[in-house]
């Protein structure tokens, strides 16, 4: 009987052990209950929950956050995107009446990768990936309750890269200040997924937010498709930096009426354009339009378009810097609706300098003005060099980003 007892003994003992051991490999399934380097999380979040900073996330398909649902995010957290194409690529959703509460600071900003990436907690940059590695994931996709313009003047409208068949998705409506969240101090890395022509996953997609949700020092770096590209509404931004996107940089639809304070665009050459701003897509058009004021854009010679101005644009664009492109590089005034704002002053222009390639003039980079390019070339000054600028981007505020430990600009 003693020698049974000493033998169940043992064998209990091993059994603890064995799951002990089993914790090494860093995981914990989804109510996060044990404190370890990885924990999965997926589908759709229905109570509060605060996700910690000695912790990597890992987002297997869309996490969302539910209506209702506050998620808090702690500084220097690490959030990785499984591996997944089209619509089963990984993003974190913050679905209508949802909220993040993700305030990084400059020593410890959050960090939203792909698991490709060999970045472990305690640090804000992995090896074995860079700019160049982009689409292995999705990205951030905030939607709110602002308004918007889009095609049939209907109130809301399912976000790009997320199926119509899915519960979630919608964005749009009637509250300018509808309030998603704080975002500061984040860097989104490595994604972009391509649903469909035209349907894509950006690193920072904003669907009718409203302003009162804050965003200040945000970075994408390596995304497939857009930087950040506004959907309408009304949220402001503050100290935005995209670099080796592989679309455009800042995209701005649907009658966005926010104001963007303080942002860089660094082209290589697989980007599109550094702006691409269009018009409204419905009736519906804010008379103000929207506004950028000290940007700074970094080109490349392949880059066709440093400015693209569509579909009746109707912006205020103050105290742009152009630096670095192409001889073919212009300003282009896509169509007739966006010529007729220029024309009557609701697409405006003040203080631009831009460094010419050589052996190009200003009129040169100017195109389908149609009669109206005083409008643009009148509020221009031509420099010698970057060094000589007075206007753009105060840069000084990125040097918590991983573009500048890459010494990108």
């Amino acid at each position: 009987m003693k020698t049974t007892k000493n033998l169940f003994f043992l064998l209990a003992f091993s059994l603890i052990a064995f799951n002990c051991s089993s914790d090494d490999d860093n995981t914990t399934d989804d109510d996060g209950g044990n404190t370890n380097d990885l924990i999965q999380k997926s589908g759709i979040l229905t109570e509060d929950e605060t996700w910690t900073s000695n912790n990597i996330y890992q987002l297997n398909g869309k996490v969302v956050v539910n209506d209702g649902v506050t998620l808090t995010i702690e500084a220097g957290t690490i959030i990785k995107g499984a591996e997944g194409q089209e619509s089963l690529a990984s993003a974190l959703v913050v679905d209508q009446g949802g909220k993040v509460m993700a305030e990084g600071t400059a020593s410890n900003p959050i960090i939203m990768t792909s698991i490709l990436d060999n970045i472990t907690v305690g640090q804000t940059a992995g090896t074995n990936l860079n700019q160049a590695d982009t689409g292995y994931w999705g990205g951030l996709i905030i939607l709110g309750r602002a308004p918007i313009s889009v095609s049939g003047d209907v109130e809301t409208a399912q976000i790009e890269g997320i199926p119509a068949t899915e519960p979630y998705g919608q964005y749009g409506g009637t509250i300018s200040n509808d309030n998603s969240g704080v975002y500061k101090y984040i860097s989104v890395r490595h994604g972009g997924i391509t649903i469909g022509d035209g349907n894509e996953i950006n690193g920072i997609t904003m669907g009718g937010v409203g302003n009162g949700t804050t965003m200040e020092n945000l970075e994408v770096v390596a995304n497939q498709d857009d930087g950040f590209e506004w959907f309408g509404g009304t949220v402001n931004g503050t100290n935005f930096i995209t670099w080796a996107h592989g679309d455009d940089g800042l995209d701005a639809d649907q009658s966005w009426s926010g104001t963007m304070t303080n942002a860089v665009v660094i082209q290589t050459s697989e980007s599109g354009s550094p702006l691409e701003l269009d018009g409204p897509e419905g009736s519906a058009a804010t008379e103000a339009g929207y506004t950028f004021n000290n940007i700074t854009l970094i080109g490349d010679a392949a880059t066709s378009h440093f400015t693209d101005c569509r579909d009746g644009l109707i912006a205020n664009l103050n105290n742009i810097l152009v630096y670095n492109f192409g001889a073919t590089s212009d300003i282009r005034f896509n169509d007739e609706d966006t010529q007729t704002e220029l024309a009557a002053d609701r697409l405006t222009f003040s203080n631009w300098e831009i460094v010419l390639p050589t052996g190009v003039a200003l009129a040169d980079i100017i195109d389908g003005a149609n009669g109206n390019e005083a409008k643009f070339s009148d509020n221009v000054t031509t420099i010698e060099n970057s060094a000589a600028a007075t206007v753009g981007a105060n840069t000084t505020v990125f040097g918590w980003t991983y573009a500048a430990s890459q010494n990108a600009f």
